[in-house]
């Protein structure tokens, strides 16, 4: 059955690659933990605390079949369309750029549809693999104990796995022929970051209109599905009745979903094998093209010259864009928060929102900061330069701090007009906590290659630890000014600016570190 060559042999080829990059394991020994995290932990946490809990709670209860339930499961349902979608344009980037097996796979002696065929599969598979690991522990004790027909949920999540796979492949290759190989590795995962989060943004609808606002919506939306003068479009109900084992309306989802991919696997075809191939020639000629433009020029100082260095780099990398901005959006929500707080009057809830804000500015930060500092291609370059390796250091930490202190000067100065207070507090703790990682990650420098950012292994877990609890300190001295309480702040501050003298390196500690680490 798995014999070199047949679809279930590339197929089980497809799925490893997929498992490794959904536990983050590349070799023997690593990534262990993540992996029985996901197989065994989590599935387990699950069970007890929501899969047995529900089986018992939902034992003889019925989900009527009504608009507002179906209106319900149709948000859900688009919301779980929109995450996949996300997962499904970051799959594509990678296909086309990153893996670069199709050119081989397609001189091979395999037949190129059946290639492209597992691949867009092996896609759909892994899009759904996180979904059911959530869900499956939930349902299947509800299943057990009288609802036998809500394992349905699986393949609809399947389903919508297959849609979604369909569409993000085919915006994928339209944005190719639109806009060229070049514009759609960046596009592809700027897109992806923000398909992503606008689930999150959805999800945060109470915190960003408040509670009023939120609520009225909810209301207008019940009164719409309950007057008499609805009437729901055909279809309106089936991701309802499909998720309950409805046989009609499930046939009805799953082919719609299995359409989609068919679909699009047919239309693609050899365009994407084609697209592959010339994304592989991504950059050739863009250096000749850079010398004879005429446009670029040299700065007046290193500072300088270092700082745009670092800040094209970080523009360059699609990965690193799309990470850094859904991090970046998810401050959205907290600062609408502050906003509304400070609009609203709500001045006992400001000190905590502001708090929060400068601990996650600065774990952004401290991201950007490893970046920036430790995963630099060319350190050898740069010691031997004839520039100052001070001059060079506080450009690298610019390039780490403008990237997120720019998006939050949009939230923070209009907060410090309508609270002045908290809006200076929130600016001096985000401000604090951003300098605080970016010198963590200088002093306590750990080398590596940008591709490890994508992996999640950055910084050491003694930086990282010495991070999140100096951002904590800083987060409450943030919030005790915000409140007011300027005397009560100083004990935090001050053990705040403790903890980074004592943690803090001269440049011949930073040097003497790194000859040994080499």
């Amino acid at each position: 059955m798995f014999a070199p060559g047949s679809t279930l042999w590339l197929m089980r080829h497809e799925l490893r690659l997929g498992w490794r990059g959904l536990t983050g394991r590349r070799g023997a020994g690593r990534g262990r933990f993540r992996s029985l995290w996901l197989m065994a932990i989590l599935p387990a946490i699950l069970l007890v605390g929501a899969g047995l809990p529900l089986s018992f709670a939902l034992r003889g209860v019925q989900i009527p079949v009504v608009p507002i339930a179906a209106a319900l499961v149709a948000v859900i349902t688009l919301a779980l369309f929109t995450l996949m979608l996300s997962q499904t344009l970051s799959a594509a980037v990678a296909a086309l750029y990153e893996r670069a097996d199709l050119d081989l796979l397609f001189s091979s002696p395999l037949q190129p549809r059946r290639v492209l065929t597992v691949r867009f599969l092996a896609v759909a598979i892994n899009v759904y693999a996180l979904f059911g690991i959530i869900s499956l522990p939930v349902v299947l004790p509800i299943a057990i104990m009288g609802h036998p027909a809500w394992l349905a949920l699986e393949p609809v999540l399947f389903a919508i796995a297959l849609t979604a796979t369909g569409a993000g492949l085919m915006i994928a290759a339209s944005l190719f022929r639109l806009i060229g190989p070049r514009r759609t590795r960046t596009i592809g995962q700027v897109l992806a970051a923000i398909t992503g989060a606008a689930a999150f943004l959805m999800g945060q609808a109470y915190n960003i209109l408040g509670r009023g606002k939120s609520n009225s919506i909810w209301a207008m939306m019940v009164q719409w599905t309950s007057s008499s003068d609805f009437t729901p479009p055909p279809g309106f109900d089936w991701p309802l009745r499909a998720m309950l084992g409805q046989p009609v309306p499930l046939l009805a989802v799953v082919g719609i979903g299995v359409g989609v991919f068919l679909l699009a696997n047919q239309l693609l075809g050899a365009r994407f094998a084609a697209d592959a191939a010339s994304a592989a020639g991504v950059g050739v000629g863009e250096t000749r093209k850079a010398r004879t433009g005429g446009r670029l020029r040299f700065s007046a100082d290193a500072f300088h010259a270092t700082l745009i260095k670092e800040l094209r780099l970080i523009g360059r990398d699609p990965a690193l864009i799309s990470q850094v901005l859904l991090r970046v959006l998810y401050i959205l929500p907290l600062g609408f928060v502050l906003l509304r707080q400070a609009g609203s009057g709500q001045s006992y809830a400001l000190p905590g929102t502001a708090g929060a804000l400068s601990l996650i500015a600065g774990q952004i930060t401290g991201s950007l900061a490893w970046i920036t500092i430790s995963a630099e291609d060319a350190p050898d370059l740069l010691s031997c330069a004839p520039a100052p390796v001070r001059s060079l250091r506080r450009a690298k930490l610019a390039a780490a701090i403008l990237p997120v202190g720019a998006p939050l000067l949009i939230l923070l100065v209009p907060l410090t007009i309508m609270a002045p207070l908290a809006g200076v507090a929130a600016t001096l703790g985000c401000a604090a906590s951003m300098i605080m990682t970016a010198l963590m990650n200088l002093w306590w420098q750990r080398p590596g290659k940008r591709a490890e950012f994508r992996r999640a292994r950055q910084a050491s877990w003694f930086v990282t630890l010495a991070e999140f609890f100096i951002g904590l300190i800083i987060a409450a001295a943030t919030g005790l000014i915000a409140a007011g309480l300027f005397s009560w702040a100083l004990i935090p501050a001050v053990l705040a600016l403790v903890a980074v003298l004592l943690l803090s390196r001269s440049d011949a500690q930073i040097a003497q570190a790194l000859r040994a680490a080499s």
